[in-house]
């Protein structure tokens, strides 16, 4: 300690740390060096802009003004947001051709990060019409009264809508996310804390300076929050006492750390995007290759898309299967037997080491099933709660498959990519949950909210209503306000 104060005295900042508990590399001055929270730090500098933890109570903050708004003001700032991507399309674009560069020179991204990555004019178009399907679809998201009743004489309640609070979203290699999620935020009147990765640090740095503009012409600009210090993201998770609610987004790896760092925090996401479509006797000729091609080859790096395939037995040596066949290998699409299949084949392909797998690639499983009734206890074995579909023209068949497959979505005769927000009409999304509370599938404003109960009441007391009290409980039910049509 002597030390380290006569090294302040002399201006110098100061670490102090235990040297046998290193936190990441196995060294604990590495870990110092290259920016991890080890030890305490002691400093007569002030850091060149605030600490995480300052973003957080900011966002806190400027959330609170932004729910306090009026909606057409919310949707005034995402109308705004959605302007400025087309608007200064040519700046986007330069700032993402440094990170791609700068990615390919350092040669660490795999080819579907990589796409991820990349922005074009096509999909800062697709951002700017989603944008604005938010902004009109947000007018009446926050304060919406969900409930009414009389509980006595003169003591009405009422349940409504209101922001969770603080949202923290971390998020790999896709930049337009940052502008996805902060119009949801600002929909919702959440304050928003975003961890970018490093790949994208270009793009994520306009795209936040262009939420903040948009932000600021109702004077909320601090309730978006971009974390460009070198915060590990196991120590985001650790703020429990200023974020109410984590989402993660990227690989399922990335994901389950969160999970485990999450202390006290819920995490909303889905680890693992593990999709089945299921092909029954009674499948369309037409439709079996158009959904499948759809589902594993439109995008394969995709959360929603295709893993494994499940295919009647009666359906094996047709020319439906053949057909089947033919296409995945025109397409490329690296096939991997499931046990059953390999059982009926001589030849077969390389039997899968896991049924539960998320390749996120042109690859994957084939496996045979009995029945309906199988099929639906595949997916539940090995599925992930994700996007499950069954491709069959027996209506009777399609219904029990629809309600007997406990996922999140869950399709019939449709590609497994319609999973996804835009596609389902919210705008955008923050992602995809595959958790039983709260929310599920695709979360939009709607998952973005919680609700407060507002009791109105004229000098009520609780002994008045006991047993030898003046008063009685009603429990009245009340009509709900007209919701805004428009």
């Amino acid at each position: 300690v002597k030390a380290a104060l006569w090294a302040l005295q002399g201006g110098t900042s100061v670490v102090i740390a235990n040297g046998t508990h290193p936190k990441i590399s196995g060294h604990v001055i590495t870990d110092i060096v290259e920016g991890k929270k080890v030890g305490t730090f002691f400093s007569e500098v002030k850091p060149a802009g605030p600490t995480v933890e300052q973003q957080a109570e900011m966002a806190r903050a400027g959330g609170r003004t932004l729910a306090a708004l009026q909606p057409e003001q919310r949707a005034e700032i995402i109308y705004r947001l959605a302007d400025l991507l087309t608007d200064q399309r040519e700046e986007i674009l330069l700032a993402n051709k440094k990170d791609l560069e700068e990615a390919e020179n350092k040669g660490r991204l795999a080819l579907p990060l990589l796409k991820r990555l990349s922005l074009s004019t096509s999909k800062l178009n697709s951002l700017a019409i989603g944008l604005r399907q938010i902004a009109a679809s947000s007018q009446d998201s926050v304060g919406r009264v969900i409930r009414r009743t009389r509980i006595a004489k003169d003591l009405d309640l009422e349940q409504v809508t209101v922001p969770i609070g603080v949202l923290l979203v971390i998020f790999e290699s896709r930049p337009d996310c940052l502008p996805q999620v902060s119009a949801l935020a600002i929909a919702s009147g959440n304050g928003l804390l975003l961890k970018g990765g490093k790949e994208a640090a270009h793009s994520n740095q306009i795209l936040h300076h262009l939420t903040q503009e948009a932000l600021s012409i109702h004077g909320v600009r601090d309730a978006v929050q971009l974390v460009n210090t070198r915060e590990e993201v196991e120590d985001l998770c650790r703020l429990d006492k200023l974020i109410d609610l984590i989402i993660p987004r990227g690989s399922s790896q990335l994901v389950r750390n969160i999970q485990k760092a999450a202390k006290g925090i819920p995490v909303m996401g889905h680890s693992e995007g593990i999709c089945h479509v299921y092909v029954d006797t009674d499948a369309s000729v037409e439709k079996v290759t158009r959904i499948i091609r759809d589902s594993k080859c439109e995008y394969p790096a995709a959360c929603n898309a295709l893993e494994t395939l499940l295919i009647h037995r009666d359906l094996l040596r047709t020319p439906l299967f053949d057909q089947i066949i033919d296409m995945l290998r025109v397409e490329q699409v690296k096939i991997h037997a499931g046990p059953k299949f390999a059982s009926y084949l001589t030849f077969s392909p390389s039997e899968v080491k896991s049924l539960r797998t998320e390749y996120g690639d042109l690859e994957c499983c084939i496996e045979v099933v009995d029945s309906v009734q199988e099929a639906v206890e595949h997916i539940h074995k090995y599925g992930s709660s994700h996007t499950d579909v069954i491709i069959t023209e027996n209506e009777k068949t399609a219904e029990f498959f629809l309600q007997h497959v406990d996922s999140a979505c869950v399709f019939w005769n449709a590609s497994t990519r319609f999973s996804d927000g835009y596609r389902f009409g919210l705008g955008a999304e923050v992602g995809i949950s595959t958790s039983r509370i709260h929310a599920r599938g695709p979360v939009g404003i709607e998952g973005l909210l919680t609700t407060k109960w507002l009791l109105r009441g004229d000098n009520h007391v609780v002994s008045d209503f006991s047993e030898h009290g003046s008063m009685k409980y009603l429990h009245e039910s009340l009509p709900l306000p007209q919701r805004n049509a428009n």
